[in-house]
């Protein structure tokens, strides 16, 4: 197979690359003998610098080791972004441990399945959710709890802090059996070095996905995965030098966006990351401005909403050098606005939990393509193969589905052979989503093999819609759904959010379709909504609008 991609390659990123066969702990604790002095973790107003860190690290690590965690064992994580989930997951590797990272919104019945599939033994949760998991913990392999405060890293007493974190109006947890405090644990615990146990091919991580097509998976993550999509990014990005940059933490880290593009890439290159709890936009502008961040990775609904924050126009947000946007396709405007205030260049990528993240991204510093995703980095190659049966290359600029294989390609899926048979086909990672790919190497993502329309005999690509939609200067945000048509099959409908302060009718819309869009695309239904629902990275939920349209029909039906 040819790589086209590799001549649209920017000035200075390799074609392939000598990889340094460490784990992430050791790449970390390369980055705290060279910056010891240098803050690895800003939190609100707390500075923890690489060398204290590593102190953290190594009594965490003792403590875990003294509560009978052995290599292999598995570390549940259940918090948002503060200090306790990147030392837990670097003290959980340093012994050889798996962590297991889960949402802090998932139910109970959620959790209660991640943890028994994973057989999780120890759990490091936030204080507001541990009343909920002591409760839990009787059905499930969780052994022991480690109870984490907004506060414990702050300095000053809880009284103090309410202000600044109205929503933490935790009472503070009885004393339990086998539930410990992380300040006690830092207390209690020498931070000499127990070893890193790590091993390059070992596991690092399960990280579930979404559930999007029923029960989620626990993806195998090892330590060379993680490794090794690190150092593609480095790669591709080669004017960012170490010890240099301040990435700020919005994404969240249990899930595998921030967990490698910020989590593990600031530690890795020695950066400080600014860790924030709740990415609302107020927060997001005060942080990029009070230090200075260079390193901006998101998601289009945080783009879309720090350009819609009143206070954006007097604010100067020019410190920040790169931006990286995934998990969904960036509207135009949106790029060309942030672009032309930051001077920054976004670069758009594109990957899954299975790819460690990240298996596509523009080039930054070479030709951005707005729509799309971008090359494959270094050492991963992508195919398009038919529909059908997936065994067929597809030609230059045709529709398939996207198949990846690279380093960063995961193992497999914890205790689901089955699954990892139907994904892993002969070393390529088969990830449903339709693409295509241009002559000069540029991929492009069509839409979700499971999402795509067919009405009256026609597919549709409910993203084409979307994009339209977006470019509205009245629409804010947009999504089209198929919902069930007993002429067509199904029909189109669009869900619309207006920007504040603007109306219009829902003829209004179609009308404008009809201007942008071929008719069968055009949406026969169109409902204005508040906001849509979104995953824990800002993604939008097509599947829920489908599961909420679907309920909507049947009582109506019923009724």
């Amino acid at each position: 197979m040819e790589k086209v991609w590799l001549k649209s390659y920017a000035p200075g990123v390799p074609h392939s690359i000598k990889y340094d066969e460490i784990t992430v702990v050791h790449g970390f604790e390369r980055s705290a003998k060279e910056y010891p002095n240098k803050d690895a973790l800003i939190f609100l107003d707390a500075k923890i610098s690489f060398k204290k860190m590593q102190s953290m690290v190594n009594k965490i690590a003792n403590a875990l080791i003294d509560m009978g965690v052995k290599q292999g064992d598995k570390v549940a994580m259940l918090m948002p972004n503060m200090p306790q989930i990147v030392i837990g997951s670097y003290a959980a590797w340093k012994i050889g441990a798996v962590v297991v990272m889960n949402n802090p919104l998932y139910t109970d019945h959620e959790l209660e399945y991640q943890l028994n599939n994973s057989e999780s033994t120890v759990l490091i949760t936030l204080d507001l959710l541990g009343p909920r998991m002591i409760a839990l913990r009787p059905k499930t392999p969780v052994k022991k709890i480690i109870i984490a405060h907004i506060r414990d890293h702050l300095g000053f007493p809880k009284k103090q802090l309410l202000p600044i974190v109205a929503k933490d109006k935790h009472k503070d947890i009885p004393p339990t059996q086998d539930v410990y405090e992380w300040t006690d644990l830092l207390k209690k615990y020498p931070d000499h070095d127990p070893g890193t146990m790590a091993k390059f091919n070992d596991l690092a991580n399960l990280q579930y996905t979404g559930g999007t097509t029923g029960v989620s998976k626990g993806v195998m993550l090892t330590h060379k995965n993680l490794s090794s999509n690190l150092q593609q990014l480095n790669a591709w990005f080669p004017g960012f030098k170490r010890g240099e940059l301040t990435s700020l933490g919005i994404l969240p880290y249990f899930h595998s966006f921030g967990l490698t593009t910020v989590m593990n890439l600031s530690l890795w290159q020695g950066w400080t990351q600014v860790l924030i709890p709740r990415p609302e936009p107020g927060a997001i502008l005060e942080a990029i401005v009070k230090h200075k961040v260079n390193f901006f990775p998101a998601v289009p609904t945080m783009y879309v909403g720090l350009l819609n924050h009143p206070k954006i126009k007097d604010t100067d947000i020019s410190s920040i050098r790169g931006c990286f946007s995934g998990a969904a396709p960036l509207p135009v405007d949106v790029i060309k606005e942030f672009e032309a205030k930051t001077g920054a260049q976004i670069c758009e990528g594109y990957g899954l939990s299975e790819t460690s993240p990240v298996a596509t991204v523009n080039p930054y510093g070479g030709k951005t393509i707005a729509g799309s995703i971008g090359l494959p980095v270094p050492d991963t190659e992508l195919k398009i193969v038919d529909l059908e049966e997936g065994t067929k290359e597809m030609p230059l600029g045709q529709e398939g589905e996207v198949c990846i294989r690279g380093p960063q390609v995961m193992s497999g899926y914890y205790k689901m052979p089955d699954e990892t048979a139907k994904t892993l086909r002969d070393g390529w990672l088969y990830t449903g989503d339709i693409g295509k790919m241009d002559e000069n190497g540029y991929f492009y993502i069509v839409d979700r093999k499971k999402d795509m329309i067919i009405a009256g005999g026609y597919n549709i690509y409910p993203r084409d819609i979307d994009e339209v939609l977006f470019e509205h200067p009245k629409i804010m945000e947009a999504c089209a759904i198929g919902v069930p048509d007993k002429y067509r099959g199904e029909t189109v409908k669009a869900f619309v959010v207006l920007k504040p302060g603007e109306k219009m009718t829902e003829q209004e819309v179609i009308d404008y379709c009809k201007t942008k869009l071929a008719a069968y695309k055009v949406p026969k239904m169109v409902e204005f909504i508040d906001s849509l629902p979104k995953s824990n990275v800002g993604k939008i939920l097509r599947k829920e609008l489908r599961k909420m349209e679907l309920e909507k029909m049947e009582k109506e039906q019923a009724g």
